[in-house]
């Protein structure tokens, strides 16, 4: 399979009339599952253009929006902020769902739709993004919208904590007077979705260093979080931190950490020869598996030098736009799923349209288990590129927000490394983000980036999913 684009493979199979994926594995092709009755192929079915021009799904699906830039409110008044991205969902009494919006907004305080400046909630006030916090029904509908925290820039992705609270990581690196800042960026915050209280007096995170943050996952077990980096010119990293010993994961817990608490390292993974990769653009087959150690980082808040320009290529292992991030299982191994996005010239290695990769912490293991090819026509519909935010799947395999060229998916990706639509953005070609599933896995919730819509997505979800 390594000389096969997936990009090439599917236009031959459609060719052939055969409907074949490329799955996770160098030695298997598929059209079915094995629990799939004959006939009867990977996922919901094609998707049903949308008359209001909003989002195309499969038969029987549909949606509704839950907020909107600039069209819904605020409890306190103001319109719902601008830019959704990663998101939350928590499982609240009664049926409910809380969820936790980041909002992506980059640009200084005075920038049109911002989180809004609560007293007591703003870390900066010449920033203007942040997180709300939305509260909705058993059905997805909105209850109620408020803020969890404001004045932070560029909140990209995060991830939820084994404690119930998320973590919102800036995908920015800012000194204090720099772009209207009063204040140092680039740092993840912790925001309680339920317990207004603990959201006072934001405080940056600064064991988890200082850079351009995608998300966050935690290992529930050690404590470990590993975050990824977006970021170029060198490309960016996958951390690793370590608690201290005497630290206790807890609602809170890392509010109270110094600055230098735990260890925090980059990857360095070497292939089964004992060889360094310097950059998992060298992977090209599917199943490929690295060995992971870590190299600490000399200089967590990087304030004169980038973390990832303090480490030189043979300390680290890069890769280009490393993105969402989710804590799960693959087979009977529990673990984080780490996506990388693209990969073209400013990679060493093949060119390509998407990876997603699974750590194993217990065997120190980095499996890649989806690999894009590059993209020949991205207005073709339900051919993917650009992977970003994911989560896990309580159906299986993984939800994924495309954010690449062209028309723009939610896709999934089974564990078997099969691909099949969930939604198109029929409005615009403008990306998907925060895909999560609602507690009692009958609502997932997305988000369009821009201007900002979050959707509540119902239908016949099924485990594992099959269609006619």
């Amino acid at each position: 399979m390594a000389g096969l684009s997936r990009r090439d493979f599917l236009q031959r199979a459609a060719t052939a009339g055969a409907g074949l994926v490329l799955v996770g594995s160098t030695e298997m092709l598929l059209t079915t599952p094995a629990s799939a009755a004959p006939g009867r192929g990977i996922g919901y079915g094609d998707l049903v253009a949308d008359p209001a021009r909003r989002l195309a799904l499969p038969p029987g699906f549909s949606y509704s929006i839950v907020t909107e830039a600039g069209v819904t409110t605020l409890e306190s008044g103001e319109p719902t902020p601008r830019k959704h991205d990663g998101t939350g969902a928590f499982r609240a009494g009664g049926g409910r769902t809380v969820l936790v919006n980041n909002h992506e907004i980059r640009d200084p305080w005075g920038t049109d739709l911002p989180v809004p400046h609560v007293d007591g909630l703003v870390y900066d006030p010449g920033a203007a993004g942040g997180c709300t916090v939305v509260e909705v029904d058993r059905d997805g509908k909105r209850i109620k919208e408020y803020v969890g925290v404001a004045g932070t820039s560029t909140n990209c992705a995060g991830g939820v904590t084994p404690w119930n609270t998320w973590l919102t990581c800036e995908e920015v690196d800012a000194l204090e007077g720099k772009n209207g800042y009063h204040k140092d960026h680039g740092y993840v915050f912790e925001v309680d979705p339920f317990d207004r209280r603990a959201n006072l007096d934001p405080q940056p995170i600064k064991a988890l260093g200082r850079f351009e943050h995608e998300a966050a996952v935690v290992d529930p077990r050690t404590g470990e979080i590993y975050l990824t980096e977006d970021a170029s010119k060198p490309n960016g990293l996958l951390y690793r931190w370590t608690p201290p010993k005497d630290y206790r994961a807890s609602k809170g817990a890392l509010r109270t950490l110094a600055a230098d608490a735990g260890d925090l390292a980059a990857l360095r993974a070497t292939d089964g020869a004992g060889r360094h990769i310097d950059d998992l653009s060298r992977a090209t087959e599917i199943g490929t598996v690295y060995h992971a150690r870590w190299t600490p980082v000399p200089d967590r808040d990087a304030r004169s030098t980038p973390i990832r320009r303090q480490l030189g290529d043979g300390d680290v292992t890069r890769g280009r736009k490393l993105e969402g991030a989710w804590w799960g299982k693959r087979g009977g191994a529990s673990g984080a799923y780490i996506v990388t996005s693209f990969s073209r010239n400013e990679s060493p290695g093949a060119h390509h349209d998407g990876q997603i990769w699974f750590y194993d912490p217990r065997c120190s293991t980095l499996t890649l288990t989806l690999r894009l090819g590059v993209n020949p026509d991205p207005a073709v519909s339900d051919v993917f590129d650009g992977p970003d935010n994911i989560a896990v799947s309580p159906y299986g395999g993984v939800i994924v927000a495309e954010d690449g060229n062209g028309l723009q998916h939610l896709f999934g990706v089974t564990d078997g490394g099969q691909t099949f639509p969930i939604a198109r953005n029929e409005a615009d070609d403008v990306e998907f983000t925060g895909p999560v599933y609602s507690p009692n896995r009958k609502i997932l919730f997305a988000n369009i980036q821009d201007p900002g819509t979050m959707f509540a997505i119902t239908g016949p979800w099924s485990n594992p999913p099959v269609s006619a």
